[in-house]
């Protein structure tokens, strides 16, 4: 096989080795990341912390993995840093292990900001890189990609059941294992799209969508499409953040019982994952956003009112309908403004970590003032944000 069929195959296919690579690490960081929400009820007895307090923690960890995502994608659009994984993954594991010994209030700012700071050089560069991998199957390779990150999500509140509650808060060093095989993964996925880049620079052209859209219609869209996030992870935040107290206050079960409730939806947000981006890529990815966040509406409605049963019924289809939509908005975006994968993928994850991180401190001072019943009363309406969705053109019909 010659050279220059060798690369028109490194830049055509679907290198699903790859995809599959990011994929895991992401489970690896988010099961790490996940680990921050699942000790709340631990510190907040342990250290005597209020819910503005657990609030200003999820606060510091979603801005620092916020704020420097768009400013990290842009750079690599210009400048593609194939080993930034492996340093960003070097945080984390910093982060891990100062939290496993904090004591104080502060410390434990400084611990969560550092798992932050590694997240927000993980996500636009290893969504970049999926990007590359994936022969054109943008919408598959970006769910296959976020299966990892929402799989790793659902297994923190299941590893802190099994482990951080009866062992205590020591044991999240054991964690720091792995941060290490992550690292030793994302070595091997920065060779791969080293490789990647040179045969990018040997003029071989990548196919990608042109559309014509006007600077004011895409900067609509665009507003659309961050509002349609924070609707998202609004709602998110509630569920991942709040979820086991309000079991714990509503129904009086243990925090391991609650735990296991948090990992069925975290599970379902996973199961769903896979679905949003294929079917974008067949119909329209403007449908499936219509559908994923719109569709979690009548749902969100019954939860507050519902039984402990009839909660764990809910909120299955409450995680498999919600999680479809970041892939198929996050590829929206980057076919409406092509040529700026990175960026794009900065803002998007960037905006929804922060959106996570407000809403989560406004609802744990909300739930200070009021009740955690209220909040939730009050999240069941943000779904209905998606009906916003019918403003956006359908930009599949403007692909040359």
């Amino acid at each position: 096989m010659s050279e220059n069929t060798t690369t028109q195959n490194l830049v055509e296919k679907t290198v699903f080795p790859i995809l599959f690579a990011l994929s895991f690490s992401h489970l690896l960081n988010d099961t790490i990341q996940s680990l921050i929400p699942a000790i709340y009820p631990i510190i907040k007895t342990n250290y005597h912390l209020s819910f503005s307090q657990i609030g200003l923690i999820t606060l510091t960890f979603q801005l620092a993995a916020s704020l420097l995502q768009p400013f990290v994608g842009l750079y690599t659009d210009k400048k593609p840093q194939p080993y930034s994984l492996a340093v960003g993954m070097g945080f984390t594991l910093v982060g891990l292990v100062t939290l496993s010994q904090s004591q104080h209030f502060y410390t434990m700012l400084i611990s969560v900001s550092f798992i932050g700071i590694g997240s927000s050089i993980f996500h636009p560069e290893a969504s970049r890189m999926a990007h590359a991998a994936s022969g054109g199957k943008r919408g598959l390779a970006q769910s296959v990609f976020q299966l990892g990150g929402n799989a790793g999500s659902s297994l923190g509140p299941l590893l802190a059941a099994w482990i951080i509650v009866p062992y205590g808060q020591f044991s999240v060093i054991w964690f720091s294992i792995i941060a290490l095989l992550a690292i030793l993964i994302l070595s091997y996925v920065g060779t791969w799209y080293k490789g990647f880049v040179a045969a990018r620079a040997k003029k071989v052209t990548i196919q990608s969508v042109v559309n014509k859209f006007s600077r004011r219609k895409v900067i609509c869209s665009v507003v659309i499409l961050l509002l349609l996030i924070f609707s998202k992870y609004f709602y998110m935040a509630s569920l991942t953040n709040y979820f086991t107290f309000y079991l714990i206050n509503k129904f009086h079960v243990s925090v391991q019982t609650s735990q296991i409730y948090l990992f069925v939806f975290l599970f379902s947000v996973a199961a769903g994952t896979l679905l949003g981006g294929p079917i974008g890529d067949k119909i329209g990815r403007k449908y499936v956003i219509w559908a994923s966040i719109l569709g979690t509406a009548p749902f969100a409605l019954l939860l507050p009112h519902a039984s402990l049963f009839w909660i764990g019924v809910l909120i299955v289809p409450i995680g498999m309908i919600l999680a479809s939509a970041f892939s198929a908005i996050l590829v929206y975006a980057q076919e409406l403004i092509p040529g700026k994968v990175g960026l794009v993928a900065g803002l998007f994850f960037g905006f929804a970590f922060g959106m996570g991180g407000i809403g989560s401190a406004l609802l744990g001072k909300l739930a200070d003032s009021t009740s955690i019943e209220y909040v939730f009363n009050i999240c069941a309406f943000l779904p209905l944000i998606g009906l916003l969705t019918g403003f956006l053109p359908n930009i599949e019909t403007r692909k040359k």
